[in-house]
């Protein structure tokens, strides 16, 4: 069988409507996965149905997220809010890291990811952190702009089998203080986290830019789905 993963979409509140690239699902087809987009249902029995039905998880790319639910009121930075999508992602991430679920979260996905486990975020870097890089880049999509140093040691180093890396960048929120049971795995040369990961054994694990747009011309960044992938492979065998 193949591992099912999950995908969380981004919500258009004005259009009524689910969506996300086809980047991310394309990523996890080639890694050897398959696809489903979840939906926002609401209340426990309809998440964890879903739940049930997994391998793995992505939390993906996306919009702000509430400084509510980091104990903050919000500051003059903090851009666009999906209350649906937070109150629904936010507690399944929880679920999902508290049963051992496989999960990767891209982007706003890694913030999710920390907050869900007890962490916090910066709701703009470019405020909150002097001197920072541009990680709002302008150059396409696909393209890396600043570099990334990682820790020796971690899951992330065993993934790309280096200890530097150029990574595209799409974010001005990004982790503050990572939640417990998580380590840094990555930071960029102004000392902003760019990945975290769980320090037991399953397999949780965020990066701050986005694999899923570089992965085709750089087969190395495949291997964060297929490092996804096989994870879900092996909690699959013991659902």
């Amino acid at each position: 069988m193949l591992p099912v993963i999950g995908i969380i979409p981004a919500w258009n509140e004005e259009k009524g409507q689910f969506f996300v690239s086809r980047c991310y699902t394309a990523a996890v087809e080639a890694a050897g996965g398959v696809p489903v987009l979840l939906s926002y249902i609401a209340g426990e029995p309809g998440l964890l149905a879903q739940l049930r039905l997994l391998d793995g998880l992505v939390l993906s790319g996306g919009g702000d997220v509430d400084p509510v639910y980091f104990g903050e009121e919000p500051l003059p930075g903090c851009g666009e809010i999906s209350p649906e999508r937070d109150k629904f992602e936010l507690e399944l991430a929880r679920r999902a890291l508290s049963r051992g679920l496989p999960v990767l979260g891209i982007c706003r996905g890694i913030q999710v990811m920390n907050i869900a486990a007890g962490g916090d975020i910066y709701q703009d870097i470019l405020t909150q952190v002097p001197g920072c890089l541009k990680h709002q880049q302008k150059a396409p999509r696909w393209s890396p702009t600043h570099e990334v140093i990682i820790e020796e040691n971690t899951r992330l180093a065993g993934i790309f089998k280096a200890g530097a890396l150029r990574v595209n960048s799409f974010h001005h929120q990004a982790v503050r203080r990572p939640a417990p049971g998580f380590v840094v795995s990555a930071r960029s040369r102004d000392g902003i986290i760019e990945a975290l990961e769980s320090s037991g054994r399953g397999f949780a694990l965020g990066v701050q830019w986005h694999p899923e747009t570089m992965w085709e011309r750089d087969e190395r960044f495949l291997n964060l789905f297929k490092a996804l992938v096989d994870a879900g492979r092996e909690y699959g065998k013991n659902k």
